[in-house]
């Protein structure tokens, strides 16, 4: 897969966040799906929990490492943050935040707002995330939405660091279904899909506010590792622009500096990952 140059403004950078168990990374799976990022043919679009990759997460059905997605929308590249959903993970929470302009936060429409979502939206909140509500398992025989709506307005009164965050849309998903809606069906049947989640990011989340011309910095979140080219820095470009050749320089945790030199830059697309001539700010890059 090749690419132009992405314009800034065409990005939206998500985090997904939510209660352990509230289907957050099901609904990613839905977004890959229905973003037509999968061929027809392909394994993934008969597969469930396509982001947790871990034998422990697929053992315990959680997240426990942060990842990164992207799929395309149009004309907007939409980076989506999947981020863990166990309290255990706090860190790897936090640092993922950081390259997020917004967050939808998936509740249980029966469970409601649990301490872990508290935790989190806490997180975003203090991060200036702009938030979307999802009110998700609406298929659940003792969902009760109308008090879930409540409890979710008490927290954001309690959580919330300014007037703006008080705002938010809310939308009601049936994830493992693939369907959304912007008012709760009267019939879960109902022919849906998840193009509202699509549109209300493009049009709630802000795209990233970035510099172009300065030069080049980004904050590494997190490594992967593969045999193809040893080990990858993840993370979003701060400003500037970033090419294979260009020279750059490691800060290090004890303060240290290292010249280095950048062999390749990658972009994610789906699960896979496909190399460009150019990462600009604001964007979601891999970099070995």
């Amino acid at each position: 897969m090749t690419r132009t140059i992405q314009d800034p403004t065409k990005i939206r950078n998500i985090a997904i966040i939510a209660h352990v168990d509230h289907g957050k990374t099901t609904l990613v799976d839905g977004l890959l799906k229905q973003s037509q990022t999968f061929r027809g043919n392909q394994a993934e679009m008969t597969q469930d929990l396509i982001m947790d990759s871990g034998d422990q997460e697929r053992e315990r059905g959680i997240t426990i490492t942060a990842k990164v997605t992207a799929v395309q929308h149009g004309e907007y590249r939409i980076n989506i943050i999947d981020t863990p959903g166990h309290a255990d993970f706090s860190g790897e929470v936090e640092r993922t935040l950081n390259m997020a302009d917004g967050c939808i936060l998936v509740v249980d429409a029966q469970e409601g707002p649990m301490p872990q979502t508290k935790f989190v939206l806490t997180k975003a909140l203090a991060n200036n995330l702009k938030p979307i509500v999802i009110i998700n398992k609406m298929d659940k025989s003792a969902s009760r939405i109308a008090e879930v709506e409540d409890e979710l307005a008490d927290l954001f009164l309690e959580l919330a660091v300014h007037e703006d965050q008080l705002h938010y849309p809310v939308y009601y998903a049936v994830g493992r279904a693939g369907k959304a809606w912007e008012t709760p069906p009267s019939d879960l049947e109902t022919d849906g899909d998840l193009e509202v989640i699509f549109k209300a990011i493009i049009e709630k989340t802000p795209a990233p506010n970035v510099e172009l011309d300065k030069p080049f910095q980004m904050l590494v979140t997190a490594l992967a590792w593969d045999n193809f080219k040893g080990k990858y820095a993840i993370g979003r470009i701060n400003q500037g622009r970033i090419k294979p050749g260009d020279q750059v320089t490691l800060c290090k945790k004890d303060g240290s500096l290292a010249k280095a030199k950048i062999d390749n830059v990658y972009m994610s697309h789906g699960l896979a990952k496909f190399e460009i001539e150019e990462g600009v700010a604001g964007d979601i890059v891999q970099l070995t």
